[in-house]
């Protein structure tokens, strides 16, 4: 996919790099890639990328932050050269051109798009060695902020019956559509456009609730959250940084949630919570 338009913001963190981080995804940030001592995202805007430098500076008096226009390179093509199977204990996920000689059924294939979820990055990855713990087959789960629908099409392919896949973004909605297809479970994967918290209520009651999404947005989906889930239901949230790990598991805690199981990897947390 050409990336006309859309502007690179790179960032010298400084000795907050951490707050930095969590400053940029709340600034507008989707994704973040680590490059050395940079952090770096792109964005389709120049307002966006002007806030989130804004954003950073007023974090880390020592941060450095600069912007300019990407230039109009065709992703997916440059993705290919850097993406790889990733192996997570009863399921894989893989682009379609390492999928032969795979065994379908606990094989998830994604189109690399400009829709987040490859199975690159720790959040996804944490999510789906959580969801093993959980899913033993015909659960109904919601997935917020779906992206690529690689959480939905994990959690159907281990079993679940059915699966809400919401996302907001309207762009990411034709790549979910057809990673469902191609994975085979548009039987029991449904992707649905809109906001989580409105449409949270329209799918309940729900088993299992998937959210890898930054932490503020989640600590305001926890009460949408907790009147879905069905009794003795589950879930597991993610796009944590462990910096943000003790101060999410009091959020958790005071809202009256316990906490399950835990996943850490790099500079990120996901958890699995669950009523008394």
């Amino acid at each position: 996919m050409p990336s006309a338009g859309w502007i690179t913001v790179r960032v010298a963190p400084g000795s907050r790099r951490d707050d930095v981080m969590a400053a940029m995804f709340d600034a507008g940030a989707q994704g973040v890639q680590e490059l050395g001592d940079a952090l770096i995202t792109h964005v389709p805007e120049q307002d966006i990328a002007n806030a989130i430098v804004c954003a950073v500076l007023a974090v880390s008096d020592d941060a450095r932050a600069d912007t300019e226009p990407l230039p109009n390179i065709d992703w997916s093509e440059q993705w290919k050269q850097g993406i790889r199977a990733q192996e997570l204990g009863r399921l894989a996920v893989v682009p379609p051109w390492l999928v032969s000689g795979r065994d379908p059924a606990r094989t998830i294939v994604i189109e690399p798009a400009m829709a987040f979820g490859t199975g690159e990055h720790a959040t996804t990855r944490g999510v789906i060695r959580l969801m093993q713990r959980i899913v033993r087959g015909g659960e109904r789960v919601a997935d917020l902020g779906a992206g690529s629908a690689v959480l939905s099409i994990a959690a159907a392919k281990l079993g679940a019956a059915n699966v809400a896949a919401i996302e907001i973004d309207p762009d990411a909605i034709g790549n979910a559509e057809e990673n469902v297809r191609r994975n085979g479970v548009d039987d029991r994967v449904r992707v649905i456009d809109g906001d989580a918290a409105t449409l949270l209520a329209l799918v309940a009651p729900v088993d299992l609730v998937l959210a890898n999404i930054i932490s503020s947005v989640l600590i305001d989906l926890l009460p949408a959250i907790g009147l879905a889930l069905a009794h003795d239901g589950h879930v597991i949230l993610s796009g944590i940084l462990a910096s943000e790990r003790e101060s999410m598991l009091r959020v958790v805690r005071d809202a009256g949630w316990r906490v399950l199981a835990e996943d850490s990897e790099d500079m990120w947390w996901s958890v699995t919570i669950a009523r008394p």
